[in-house]
């Protein structure tokens, strides 16, 4: 194996190297002053303004007579469904409880679903009621669809009261179905 002798670069191709790299060096910085940062007055007026406050919200109006008049008579007509399904009630259990495990075709049957038919249909008026509050709340989103207005959280308590009288009733109706079905 022979070697390869290193060549040396002449000495003024290294000299010239050496001064130009320090001299290009300073000529990338400059001793002058520099622009500021800051904003300028054209560039304040482009800046945003500060938020103003957001104007109060509209007031809406209290719900009218008439209509509060015709939410109490709905609530107070499903209450007294309510009582009077409640005064019905111990009828078609009594009469469901004579029924168990009889024959369909059987008078105690028959009897039964008579007595939970009649149950069924006092409560008529308290489904009647739910269902003009639900038009009614219908009717008041439809006013006031992006607010809720003081008629629209009065119909929605009444409904929500009504609501949970039908359901009551209709658990107690589905238990009583739910028995004569065994």
């Amino acid at each position: 194996m022979s070697r390869t002798p290193v060549r040396f670069l002449p000495p003024i191709p290294h000299l010239c190297l050496t001064l130009a790299l320090p001299l290009g060096l300073a000529a990338c910085s400059t001793a002058g002053s520099y622009p500021s940062l800051a904003y300028r007055g054209a560039e304040r007026s482009a800046l945003p303004a500060p938020a103003e406050p957001a104007p109060p919200p509209v007031q809406l109006p209290p719900p009218s007579a008439d209509l509060t008049t015709r939410i109490s008579g709905l609530v107070t007509a499903a209450q007294d469904a309510d009582r009077q399904f409640a005064s019905k009630r111990p009828a078609a259990e009594r009469a469901v409880s004579a029924a168990a495990r009889a024959a369909r075709t059987s008078d105690s049957w028959v009897s039964a679903q008579v007595a939970v038919s009649a149950l069924q249909a006092s409560r008529d008026t308290a489904v009647a009621a739910l269902a003009d509050l639900d038009s009614l709340y219908a009717d008041a989103r439809t006013a006031a669809p992006t607010d809720e207005s003081p008629s629209t959280r009065a119909i929605d308590t009444a409904r929500q009261q009504v609501q949970g009288l039908v359901n009551a009733q209709t658990d107690i109706i589905s238990g009583l179905d739910a028995r004569l079905r065994n």
